[in-house]
């Protein structure tokens, strides 16, 4: 037999309150003393209270539920930190979340998104990527906020796509004595690479430095092959990678071919996966803080829900550089490359 649903009269008894209070508190109104806003949250963990959600929304037009919606055509690349962040807050604020992909043109998407403004079934909507542009709130008065700094296929635009941390790399790298860099770039088809590319050769033009470049996709393999072809006898001393999970594949070629990092190579990558705090060595890289920008968005869209003032964003760069153990000085006596072992 399924046990009976606790009930708001119940947790008012048990904390030792008003029934209104614990109303006050799941409408998260405000105004009570840190010691019954205790009281309360003791109660509704012991007795595992949870609002009826649909009686409530059929009396106060309040659901409790927001909907996420993120384009379906790419959930491969879905950015998954960005995306925990702001369900992280919005249930930290007492919601539901409904995570919805949206499939076809950005025309449809945007229907789609006042359809669901419209439905009465959510208080809020957040949207990733691109549909079409429009007010934050809809007609039906719900909040839509929009994280807009995805293209269609859910690639990096944007403040995302800043590529200013490029020349810190490239200038201090040169301050270590490095004179020939190789750039091992992303797919010309994302901006973020297209803007890396640009600010590594017009740096290395400006200082005076080497800059040749290998095309790569992104991936680890991309950054091993690089390297792999380089000549034995290669003025190369830094390897300056488009992303981390490239700079991890030259790591790895630059070690089967009898070079070490950073004693004779350093190597920088970018975007600050957690996996580069666990590399030998560790790897030199530029952290995008893609969480901010999930809980940013869902900090105004709970505001706006709300009838708040939504916070100010933060103003700073998304994009922190953060040199590690894989960049050193630059040798001052070149070891002569081993040759790659014959596959197996």
């Amino acid at each position: 037999m399924a046990q009976k649903r606790a009930t708001i009269y119940e947790v008012a008894t048990l904390a030792g309150v008003s029934h209104q209070t614990v109303s006050r508190y799941l409408r998260h109104n405000g105004g009570l003393k840190p010691a019954t806003t205790a009281k309360v949250e003791a109660a509704i963990a012991e007795l595992n209270y949870r609002p009826n959600l649909v009686a409530r929304s059929m009396r106060t037009r309040r659901s409790g539920r927001l909907a996420f919606l993120v384009p379906a055509v790419k959930l491969n690349v879905l950015p998954l930190r960005l995306v925990s962040e702001a369900v992280t807050v919005g249930h930290a604020a007492g919601y539901a979340i409904d995570l919805t992909g949206l499939e076809g043109s950005a025309a449809e998407r945007a229907e789609r998104v006042r359809e669901l403004a419209e439905c009465g079934e959510y208080e809020g909507v957040l949207s990733l990527g691109t549909h079409a542009p429009g007010p934050e709130v809809s007609p039906s008065a719900t909040p839509v906020v929009t994280i807009a700094n995805y293209d269609d296929e859910l690639r990096g635009t944007g403040a995302l796509a800043d590529s200013a941390a490029g020349v810190q790399i490239v200038r201090t790298l040169a301050e270590l004595g490095h004179e020939h860099f190789l750039h091992v770039s992303g797919p010309p088809g994302w901006a973020s690479a297209r803007n890396r590319l640009e600010t590594f050769l017009k740096t290395t033009a400006d200082l005076g430095v080497r800059g040749t470049v290998a095309e790569g996709d992104w991936h680890g393999q991309s950054g091993f092959d690089a390297v792999a072809a380089l000549p034995r006898d290669t003025p190369v001393t830094a390897v300056v990678a488009a992303n981390d999970h490239v700079a991890v594949g030259a790591m790895r070629a630059l070690t089967q071919r009898g070079w070490r990092v950073p004693r004779d190579v350093s190597v920088f990558g970018w975007d600050g996966h957690d996996f580069g705090r666990f590399c030998t060595p560790t790897l030199s890289t530029v952290v995008i803080d893609v969480e901010r920008q999930g809980r940013e968005a869902m900090e105004r869209l709970v505001a706006l829900a709300r009838g708040l003032e939504p916070p100010a964003p933060d103003a700073r760069s998304l994009h922190t550089f953060l040199p590690r153990e894989s960049i050193g000085p630059a040798p001052t006596r070149r070891a002569r490359l081993k040759p790659l072992p014959a596959p197996r």
